[in-house]
């Protein structure tokens, strides 16, 4: 019988180390793979995840009441500025320059059913001066006399105002344009007819209604004193 065991099997010691040394390295890899990711998060299984619980247990959102005695803020709106208008002249009567009431009641009567007569076709007549105070006339005059330069000129246009149709109540200037033409041409049939070349917006009474109109004047004249 011998007293000699079978010989171990030794591993260099600098394989060992080796081994040792590369558990090492891959467990400090692995902590530092770890800690990469929760620095980068590259979980993005956690984007997926809803911000609020949903199903038994879960937390529905809180709700913001808006008070109801706080009305939201209004923006100003902008209010377009009204042009001035113009403030026709009025006289101790009520009407104005602009009305059909301050002419007398032949050419108001006349005048009336031209007017409707002309709606009917599609024109509109507007009342631009029809009587006029005596005040306004002579104001009126002196301004032409200004601008045409002397007293005669300025009567082809504005007659005195113990002279004037308009004073009188028996003259009317109209307008617009389409006016003009349609009373030129149709105001015989009520008995108004434009007096003066020079003025196709001056209308007088001047004949029977469904007669012809006389002929015109070239312009006004005044009558010497």
């Amino acid at each position: 019988m011998s007293n000699h065991l079978p010989p171990r099997r030794t591993v260099p010691v600098r394989a060992w180390l080796l081994s040792v040394t590369g558990l090492a390295v891959v467990a400090s890899l692995v902590m530092w793979h770890a800690q990469l990711v929760d620095l980068l998060d590259f979980d993005t299984s956690a984007d997926k995840r809803p911000v609020v619980a949903s199903g038994p247990g879960g937390s529905p959102p809180p709700v913001v009441e808006v008070s109801k005695s706080t009305p939201p803020p209004v923006k100003p709106s902008k209010t377009p500025a009204r042009k001035p208008t113009k403030t026709p002249t009025r006289f101790s009567s009520g009407y104005s320059e602009e009305d059909i009431d301050g002419l007398s009641l032949k050419l108001r009567t006349r005048l009336q059913k031209a007017i409707t007569a002309a709606k009917a076709d599609g024109v509109r007549i507007s009342i631009t001066s029809a009587r006029r105070s005596a005040a306004k006339q002579t104001r009126l005059l002196r301004e032409a006399i200004a601008k045409y330069g002397s007293y005669k000129a300025a009567t082809r246009w504005v007659l005195p105002p113990e002279q004037s149709a308009h004073v009188q109540g028996k003259a009317v200037d109209i307008g617009p344009q389409a006016a003009m033409v349609w009373l030129n041409k149709n105001g015989w049939r009520y008995g108004v007819c434009r007096r003066y070349d020079n003025e196709p917006w001056h209308f007088e009474a001047l004949t029977t209604p469904g007669n012809r109109c006389p002929a015109r004047e070239p312009h006004a004249v005044a009558k010497a004193d």
